[in-house]
């Protein structure tokens, strides 16, 4: 497994989104244990496909400093990669639990923990950026697996995408080029709770990304 390109990442202590960064300061007061930096993308950067979900939660990725990575939205992610061979090891919901992705890369559309988990459009724009820098530093690129609107609309725009066309909706399917958009929604405790997102729907979209990105 290769890390990839720290270009790609924010600078700790990055200052673009104030907000965010007066919300880290906070975090660091109330949980000095945590990680409580942009989080890095987590993966293979000769990866044929990324995953893209919408920001780090508190308690998850903002703890542990690396996506998906110690809440319940990674144990379904990490669940289904496993069950389609895009990881190696055994997860343990630690950044030092020697779990590998295979062929694949996770990231986020915003790299800091947003207050309520909700970045605003300022700050998705603001890190969009990153996405991009992401999106374009992986020569084997050929699938982009979307979690929820945000990320998709997001990834469409770093890549001068025009929304109508590929308009968001879970299972979607767009090509653009050699590169294939594979859309899903969050996985998400509320979306699993709610019924919005089961089990088999996510595999079904994880599937279809794994299958994307061998063509």
């Amino acid at each position: 497994m290769s890390t990839v390109a720290r270009a790609c990442e924010p600078p700790r202590d990055c200052p673009l989104c104030p907000r965010l960064a007066i919300f880290r300061n906070a975090n660091r007061a109330a949980h000095s244990g945590y990680f409580n930096d942009p989080v890095p993308t987590f993966g293979d950067s000769n990866g044929r496909l990324l995953i893209v979900g919408l920001a780090p939660g508190l308690h998850g990725a903002n703890r542990t400093g690396r996506p998906f990575t110690g809440d319940y939205a990674g144990e379904l992610l990490y669940s289904s990669l496993l069950h389609f061979g895009l990881v190696r090891g055994a997860y343990a919901a630690r950044a030092d639990d020697g779990f590998e992705l295979v062929d694949c890369a996770l990231t986020n559309a915003v790299r800091c923990v947003p207050p309520d988990n909700k970045p605003l459009p300022a700050e998705i724009r603001t890190c969009r950026q990153f996405l991009l820098a992401q999106l374009t530093a992986m020569p084997n690129l050929r699938a982009v697996l979307t979690l929820g609107r945000i990320a998709h609309e997001s990834v469409l725009r770093a890549l001068d995408i025009p929304l109508r066309e590929h308009p968001f909706a879970h299972g979607g399917q767009y090509v653009n080029g050699t590169l294939t958009l594979v859309a899903s929604y969050h996985c998400s405790r509320y979306n699993t709770n709610t019924g919005v997102l089961t089990p088999k729907m996510f595999d079904d979209a994880v599937a279809a990304a794994k299958v994307a990105a061998a063509r």
